[in-house]
């Protein structure tokens, strides 16, 4: 099998069936081939050792399906445990490098976590705090999801910058950022529930309400409630 971005795309366009899975989902400006989402997966993940020039290629392909395979691929190789950390790195580089291919959340989704996040476990989040500061809500979007490879990672500081990410976007309205802004706080309260509390007493109030609902999911439910519907807190008195 040839590992080229022309051999995926024709797998891919093989496989388009638009009036079944015309992806109402995307809200991009770009066509749609019309492949099923498992298949999709099921061919990228063939692909999984496509040399990143050709990963590059697909990039540039206009459809929808073809770019969202491309950030597939970046993501299962990023998987690999023992990929060679000059391919991690250039996984990691092809991602923001490209990211004005990115069009829609699906494709931060897919690949930031460990294309992105995990890459940065063990080197400074700056590149993090700059996506954060971003007019393009979608490149805030990787700011807040990327470090959700953190939440399991026992790394303390890792985790503080976690928080600290979303301080910045705490008050961000647009539901592309919103949302992921209150999933990373889930998880992170999993991992350290006294430091999402802290968090929350002081933020909380500032927080669009779907975020919140996310950020609170987990916690014990007299305590969500004490975030979700009165003025007192667990560690103390505010207002919602």
């Amino acid at each position: 099998m040839e590992l080229t971005a022309s051999a995926l795309v024709g797998e891919l366009r093989s496989q388009a069936r638009p009036d079944e899975f015309p992806q109402k989902h995307y809200h991009g400006s770009a066509a749609v081939l019309g492949v099923r989402m498992g298949t999709l997966f099921e061919i990228a993940k063939r692909f999984t050792a496509m040399p990143l020039t050709e990963v590059d290629r697909l990039l540039d392909v206009a459809e929808y399906e073809p770019r969202l395979a491309a950030f597939c691929v970046l993501d299962f190789k990023a998987r690999k445990a023992k990929l060679p950390a000059a391919e991690r790195r250039g996984c990691y580089g092809l991602y923001l490098g490209r990211h004005d291919r990115i069009d829609t959340w699906d494709m931060v989704d897919r690949a930031a976590p460990r294309v992105v996040g995990s890459y940065l476990l063990d080197k400074p989040r700056t590149p993090l705090f700059e996506l954060a500061r971003s007019t393009d809500p979608l490149r805030r979007r990787t700011a807040m999801t990327a470090p959700l490879a953190f939440t399991g990672s026992g790394d303390r500081d890792a985790l503080a910058d976690l928080f600290a990410l979303a301080e910045v976007l705490v008050d961000d309205t647009d539901p592309v950022v919103s949302k992921p802004v209150g999933i990373a706080l889930k998880y992170a309260g999993t991992a350290d529930e006294p430091a999402l509390r802290a968090f929350l007493d002081k933020f909380a109030a500032r927080m669009p309400r779907p975020a919140l609902r996310y950020a609170v999911e987990k916690l014990e439910p007299h305590v969500r409630r004490s975030y979700l519907e009165g003025p007192r807190a667990a560690g103390g008195s505010r207002s919602i």
